[in-house]
């Protein structure tokens, strides 16, 4: 009888569904057992009796394990495995155990992923013999548009960011404030976090800024009983504002009875009051200078009363509006900042390889960002471009400042930015068309960095990213320039009274 041993070796992958109940109930455990932290990999080891390198396996969708593998790691977290929860790696549909899975060749792709992996990936792997993952990849890949969706296998984690929202969100009261740049990332985060909260049994209210209307923005008292009854409707509760209401004390005294008296009494668990895109607000001002210091009460309210510890607030925002100065004070010192930053010179290559593509030798990684940076939207843009082999690395590069581009939407809209603030416009021009670096008004300068376009450095300020340099360096060439040129340096200056 043939020894079972030399048998061709197949297995089967979790699928979408599968990872979702695995990572749901290895989350659960780290909130129970391990107060919220995430489990290592030596520890996920240990307690589903599986080496490291079958763990990294497991979550690549790659690479096929038996059955046997995979009950062990259900079971680990009080799971029964189901038909729906794997599926065959092999492209014939045949299933069989594989009884020495540990000789098969490793796919490494990063172990940290503990994010569970999106259903394009599984169809890659399902995909029919004649073609290739590569191909498949490129006919299911969608183009990188808005948050980064939970299942998805191209979320890269940006550490210490994510484990520091994860233990802020426990915190009774807390304030989580995400702010960055358009095309950062900051409601991809804010999903995670309210996915985590939800994992941790918090009520979960989402609302989006961008979904408002004008006629609500406009009028304080319309958008108090609006973010009221928002709040109660995604609570399930029903609204109460007229029980509440009173013109004596006003909207803003109404609005904090409202949440404190009916909403936080209501809930037995804490609330995560989740505000997306908060600059909207900022257009309008008079709205502005009445909610964010409401918004502020309520946080050190709960510093003295339990009912307000119930509420936890996740706000993001963009920094490329101008918050007024008495404004931004408010915020600046409540809460959590997280400020999002670039994805490294590793964090591209794992995105690189999540995406089908080879760069082992750090050339095309280098190269890239020469040109953009580490900036996570303008990366994405490349890799899907690149991975759909609609065009090489050299011809992306070449077009890339140009209308031609694959950038050309992201830069026509920061020059329409540019063109709406004649002292950025103009000092921004001066920097394009300067040596590597000057001086700026330390106003101009902090809005053109939260914009994304300049960053500072001991000797002053200089572009970002070649993209910005090559790209307004022809659009902006006939702005009106006025340098003065500091006597005691090298370096040119420019103040708002000078621009």
């Amino acid at each position: 009888m043939e020894n079972q041993k030399t048998k061709r070796i197949r297995g089967v992958i979790l699928t979408a569904i599968g990872l979702k109940r695995l990572q749901a109930a290895i989350e659960l455990a780290e909130v129970q057992e391990n107060n919220g932290e995430r489990f290592t990999q030596e520890e996920l080891s240990e307690r589903m009796k599986v080496s490291t390198k079958t763990i990294s396996r497991l979550w690549s969708l790659t690479t096929g394990l038996d059955q046997r593998t995979l009950k062990f790691c259900f079971s680990a977290f009080n799971l029964e495995l189901r038909k729906e929860d794997y599926t065959c790696s092999d492209k014939s549909g045949e299933c069989y155990r594989s009884l020495d899975y540990d000789h098969q060749e490793d796919v490494n792709i990063s172990s940290s992923q503990h994010h569970v992996v999106e259903t394009e990936r599984r169809q890659i792997q399902n995909s029919t013999k004649d073609c290739s993952s590569y191909q498949s990849l490129a006919n299911v890949l969608k183009y990188p548009s808005g948050p980064v969706p939970l299942d998805s296998i191209y979320y890269i984690p940006r550490p210490p960011i994510e484990e520091l929202a994860y233990r802020e969100i426990t915190q009774p009261g807390c304030v989580i404030r995400i702010k960055a740049p358009k095309e950062m990332g900051k409601t991809s985060l804010m999903f995670r976090i309210l996915a985590r909260s939800k994992a941790l049994g918090y009520r979960i209210v989402s609302l989006d800024f961008n979904q408002v209307d004008v006629a609500i923005l406009s009028n304080l008292d319309r958008f108090l009983r609006w973010l009221c009854k928002s709040v109660s409707v995604q609570l399930k509760l029903e609204p109460k504002l007229d029980e509440y209401w009173d013109q004596e004390t006003g909207s803003k005294v109404s609005c904090s009875l409202y949440f404190k008296n009916y909403l936080m009494e209501s809930v037995d668990t804490p609330v995560v009051l989740a505000l997306n895109e908060l600059n909207r607000v900022f257009e309008y001002s008079e709205l502005a200078q009445e909610f964010i210091p409401l918004l502020r009460s309520w946080h050190e309210e709960a510093q003295q009363e339990e009912i307000w510890q119930k509420l936890r607030l996740v706000m993001t925002y963009s920094t490329e509006f101008y918050i007024p100065l008495n404004l931004c004070q408010s915020l600046c010192n409540v809460g959590l900042p997280l400020q999002l930053p670039e994805f490294t010179h590793s964090q591209i290559e794992e995105l690189a390889k999540r995406h089908g593509l080879n760069w082992q030798q750090s050339k095309e990684t280098e190269q890239l960002m020469a040109m953009i940076g580490g900036h996570p939207a303008l990366v994405r843009i490349a890799l899907y471009h690149l991975c759909r082999q609609e065009i090489s690395l050299s011809q992306l590069l070449q077009q890339a400042a140009t209308e031609a581009g694959i950038y050309r939407t992201h830069l026509r809209r920061l020059l329409v930015i540019l063109q709406e603030n004649p002292n950025l416009v103009e000092a921004f021009a001066a920097l394009v068309s300067s040596e590597p670096s000057i001086y700026l008004e330390p106003m101009i300068a902090h809005q053109l960095e939260s914009m994304g376009l300049v960053k500072f450095q001991m000797d002053g300020i200089s572009i970002s990213r070649e993209l910005y340099r090559i790209y307004f360096s022809k659009h902006l060439s006939n702005s009106r320039l006025r340098v003065i040129y500091s006597s005691n340096s090298r370096h040119k200056t420019f103040t708002s009274s000078s621009i």
